[in-house]
């Protein structure tokens, strides 16, 4: 595994970009198909602003969040903050994020959030299990040491190389890519039945979330919070308000697409 996919000389194509890159495409072509399907009157170039939007708030928000959470790495060396190449993006940073960006870019176009958030959900958690692809050749976002025979062992320079050396560790990232790829297929067959809007994207952040939760049991690099595991704390409160919106607003009911 090598974080880089293709070297150029003067410039280099990593996998981790790469991958944001098809995470991005694909999802417009779910999202487009999607609202077709729907039948939803839109205006493409106006739906392109609106992804584009929340991904870029997305992305700037998840390193935001992973930045301020890490800042001891950072201090001394504050430009590395802009080397997202070098890995540090938190996906409940990216959540928030793309909720905010995605929901001003839908006011602003006049196009209803939350049907917009239903539309998008399954291809968020498609490009989720694409980012972890990304994370497992840069040698981030990885797990803890282990005997078991899958494990992994990174390259010297890498994140997980460095902290862990010659060290077979839990492939984090693939175990949740797995999780993901599951969920999205769940979430894509439930985006063909009749709910309330926004039944599917709470039902993703649910589905995310207990995603989140079991792998950062084998995570080496999570954050902490007076000695709780601070993803699973996020994830247990994204589930309960998730879960209150589902019951209080009836959002499981079948009497409006």
């Amino acid at each position: 595994m090598h974080p880089v996919f293709l070297d150029l000389g003067f410039v280099q194509i990593r996998y981790y970009g790469l991958m944001y890159a098809m995470a991005l495409l694909a999802g417009i072509k779910l999202i487009l198909s999607e609202l077709r399907r729907r039948g939803v009157q839109y205006v493409e170039d106006q739906i392109l602003n609106i992804i584009i939007t929340a991904f870029l708030g997305a992305l700037l928000f998840a390193r935001i969040y992973y930045v301020v959470f890490n800042f001891a790495a950072y201090q001394d060396n504050l430009w590395e903050i802009l080397a997202v190449w070098h890995g540090g993006l938190a996906i409940h940073g990216g959540i928030l994020g793309g909720v905010l960006c995605g929901y001003w870019a839908c006011r602003h176009y006049k196009i209803e959030p939350w049907l917009f958030a239903d539309v998008c959900a399954p291809a968020v958690l498609l490009g989720q299990a694409l980012g972890r692809f990304g994370n497992l050749m840069n040698g981030d976002a990885h797990g803890l040491p282990t005997d078991l025979p899958w494990g992994l062992v990174f390259a010297p320079g890498t994140p997980a190389g460095i902290e862990f050396p010659g060290v077979p560790l839990h492939p984090t990232m693939l175990y949740e890519m797995l999780l993901n790829l599951l969920f999205c297929g769940l979430l894509y067959r439930l985006q063909k039945t009749r709910r309330r809007n926004g039944f599917v994207f709470c039902l993703y952040l649910i589905f995310y979330s207990i995603a989140r939760f079991i792998v950062s049991f084998w995570r080496a690099d999570d954050f902490y919070l007076l000695g709780f595991n601070l993803p699973q704390l996020v994830s247990i409160g994204l589930i309960a308000v998730s879960l209150y919106f589902m019951l209080g607003y009836r959002l499981y009911d079948n009497d409006k697409a």
